[in-house]
């Protein structure tokens, strides 16, 4: 069976039993949907094995499609991870390196040269919208209305709280003083729930468009923390879960799989799911290791690391792709991906050429078995003193000890047969450290010094920070 795509077992009986399948031509201008997960932990999805609480609809939507199994982002944080998603380019080539904080609003954020996939789409003809997180800077030049989004509901900021009041000054940390929820540009007193408001606005963008093709992508916060349960979902949470902490995480699990159910739901009963592309991942991976000021109790396993670090539970993360009737449905692609590809595969369905700026590749003929082989020679991260490179089936790693306060040094991994980065390999293999350590070093020349300075678990040269709560008013 070849390793790049997999169906399971009755699906490929029923292969060998009928023709080869065949998918018709896709749409000239398919609608392009990103659905993204903040800090969601890999084993947490009933698809990747987790069993504490269901998540059908997510379960769902990997089963429709292509489920990635080796499905990365390019940053182990939600802000840079999210500014190489948005630009299909490594975010450490225009120094957006760390989180935005606080600070000089006019450095902080993601750089005016850079185009987002908002920008090229709209060029040509899309309605762009995005609702939720930004986290790519506060300035007015910065704002999504400013990068390429027709439409925006959301939050500036890198966290926010889940239950919403009109009638009450939300309380904050004082490194997050923007933490208001905005349309366009105007701030919003709300009741309400985000990851309910924000699929009610996803829907109701969806229902405008009428005339032309969209792009939407639904940030949402959930499963970041804070770790507020909103009383219907933390219902659902199983009894025999009792640590507080984990039971808020789990709540807002659940939330987040009905919501994606809402939003596909809308898709399939106003006729447009076969006509438009579905991409869901996670920014990065869970924070389930202390002492993390978003700590979430989120899960990997089996991968090591977590949200921060640079091994695979910071890195690798839930992924999947789904076009119905385009893409074949129910199998696993292999080979390494990286959420840079969002970007080049939306504008090459799209009909779009793919800058050639951009590091992200067109997936699909890799998907429609047009192409054979593996996307990318390698893939490549920094953060800071955090290194790393996979190329096939090794994965050179230099990461950070939160807890010893150090870093490891080059550790090799063969991961077809580690995928937990447990038996460090550069002693016995030291001619392969020195080639892909060499194959880094090149890589890192394309790279720019960061922008600005990071918080201390991204940057150790950092002072450490840690904000007191405080009222802010609107």
């Amino acid at each position: 069976m070849p390793r790049f795509f997999r169906l399971p077992c009755l699906a490929l009986a029923s292969v060998l039993l009928a023709p080869a399948p065949s998918f018709a031509a896709a749409p000239a201008r398919p609608n392009l949907l990103v659905i993204l997960a903040d800090d969601l932990g890999y084993a947490d999805l009933g698809v990747h094995g987790g069993r504490d609480v269901p998540t059908p609809h997510l379960d769902a939507l990997a089963r429709s499609g292509v489920r990635f199994t080796h499905g990365y982002v390019s940053a182990p944080y939600c802000g840079p991870s999210r500014a190489g998603f948005f630009t299909g380019r490594y975010q450490t080539r225009f120094g957006a390196e760390f989180n935005a904080r606080v600070g000089d609003e006019s450095r902080l954020g993601l750089p005016l040269a850079e185009r987002t996939i908002g920008d090229h789409l709209r060029a040509a003809g899309y309605a762009t919208g995005l609702i939720g997180k930004w986290h790519l800077g506060f300035s007015p030049d910065r704002h999504p209305l400013a990068r390429g989004f027709d439409e925006y509901f959301g939050f500036l900021v890198a966290m926010h709280n889940f239950i919403l009041r009109a009638d009450r000054e939300p309380e904050f940390e004082a490194a997050y003083s923007r933490n208001l929820i905005y349309r366009g540009r105007e701030v919003q007193r709300l009741d309400g729930y985000t990851t309910d408001l924000f699929t009610d606005e996803a829907i109701a963008f969806l229902r405008r468009q009428t005339s032309r093709p969209w792009f939407l992508c639904v940030a949402h916060n959930a499963v970041h923390t804070p770790l507020e349960v909103l009383k219907k979902y933390g219902d659902r949470v199983p009894a025999a879960i009792t640590d507080p902490e984990r039971r808020g995480y789990l709540s807002l699990l659940i939330g987040l799989d009905n919501n994606v159910g809402r939003l596909l739901g809308h898709l399939r009963e106003s006729g447009q799911e076969r006509n438009t592309l579905v991409c869901f991942f996670s920014d990065n991976g869970g924070a389930g290791q202390k002492p993390y000021l978003s700590y979430n109790t989120g899960r990997n396993a089996p991968l090591r690391g977590n949200k921060g670090q640079v091994l695979e539970g910071g890195n690798r993360v839930p992924f999947f792709l789904s076009w119905p009737g385009t893409l074949p449905a129910g199998g696993t692609y292999d080979e390494p991906v990286i959420s840079l590809d969002i970007a080049a595969t939306a504008l090459a369905a799209a009909g779009r050429p793919i800058p050639p700026e951009m590091d992200g590749v067109n997936l699909l003929p890799w998907l429609r078995s047009e192409k054979s082989g593996a996307p990318h020679a390698a893939l490549y991260w920094r953060l800071g003193p955090q290194r790393a490179i996979r190329a096939g089936q090794w994965k050179l790693v230099d990461w950070r000890d939160f807890a010893a306060k150090r870093q490891s040094g080059w550790q090799l991994y063969d991961l077809s047969r580690d995928v937990g980065e447990q038996d460090d390999l550069a002693a016995r293999h030291p001619e392969i450290v020195a080639r892909l350590s060499r194959d880094w070093e090149n890589w890192n020349r394309g790279n720019i010094a960061p922008l600005w300075q990071g918080s201390s678990t991204e940057d150790p040269t950092a002072p450490e920070y840690r904000p007191q709560k405080t009222k802010k008013k609107r």
